[in-house]
């Protein structure tokens, strides 16, 4: 019956993150839902920057510390290890519906883009971002991503397995393909707002912070990702890097990156 209890649970937080996500897709691109990022503005902007800034923080917080391998030592002292993964999705997407529900546009326009041509290509930057967002999860193991492989292993009556260490070829090219989908998605808009500069500019900023907590992580369980960190470009293909010839790996062994934590677990 726990099994059972653990299969369900994570699949509802799977579910749940797939509505989220959605409905993400029309907060930030302003289409589809009841209230999206560029809103009417409802009182003070100083007020809503405040109440904006702490929503964002909220977000971020509960990103970076649950996915501290400290944290996650806590957190499965009082839930079974196969539910980790789908608790931090979970709450993952209760910080982000927080965000939906008391987000407070800010007003002003920084740039609005008249040129159909123009406009056009920043909303197929925005699908774009959407779309590397979405194949980046599946080159590296998007069913561990959201906990689902965990929950399955689990109601099988298995070991909860470690990923092995590798680099598919998205991740050849960039070590965080995953945040450069986020990133391009962020900045993508024809029309420009302060709220939206805002948005992109703190989690742009974010972003940044988590590769440094999250790469350190990976180089404490993974010591080829030291080796890896020096010969990929973080975030910009084809950037110039010092190549260190690692040592032989061992027979059977494969290279493969595998990212800790949501967006960010890569």
């Amino acid at each position: 019956m726990k099994r059972i209890t653990v299969f369900v649970y994570g699949t509802l937080s799977y579910v749940a993150s797939l509505a989220t996500f959605l409905y993400l897709a029309g907060f930030i691109g302003n289409f589809g839902v009841p209230k999206s990022m560029d809103s009417p503005a409802d009182g003070p902007w100083q007020t809503a920057l405040l109440i904006d800034l702490g929503l964002l923080l909220v977000f971020a917080l509960q990103h970076s510390v649950m996915a501290r391998p400290a944290f996650k030592r806590l957190l499965t002292r009082v839930i079974p290890p196969a539910a980790e993964r789908s608790t931090y999705v979970m709450a993952s997407n209760l910080a982000m519906m927080l965000l939906f529900w008391k987000w407070k546009p800010l007003g002003g326009t920084v740039w609005d883009v008249q040129n159909s041509v123009g406009a056009s290509a920043l909303y197929a930057g925005y699908a774009f971002g959407w779309a590397l967002l979405l194949l980046a999860t599946f080159v590296i193991n998007h069913f561990d991503l959201f906990g689902l492989r965990q929950i399955w292993l689990n109601l099988q009556g298995r070991p909860q397995s470690a990923l092995v260490f590798r680099t598919p070829w998205l991740y050849r090219m960039v070590r965080h393909p995953l945040y450069i989908g986020w990133i391009t998605l962020f900045w993508s808009t024809p029309v420009m707002t302060v709220t939206h500069l805002f948005f992109a500019v703190v989690t742009t900023l974010y972003i940044f912070v988590a590769i440094r907590l999250e790469e350190r992580d990976l180089m404490a369980s993974h010591p080829e990702y030291i080796d890896y960190r020096r010969q990929v470009p973080m975030i910009v293909p084809g950037l110039p890097r010092h190549v260190v010839v690692s040592k032989p790996a061992q027979s059977g062994d494969r290279r493969v990156l595998e990212p800790v934590a949501d967006f960010d677990r890569a």
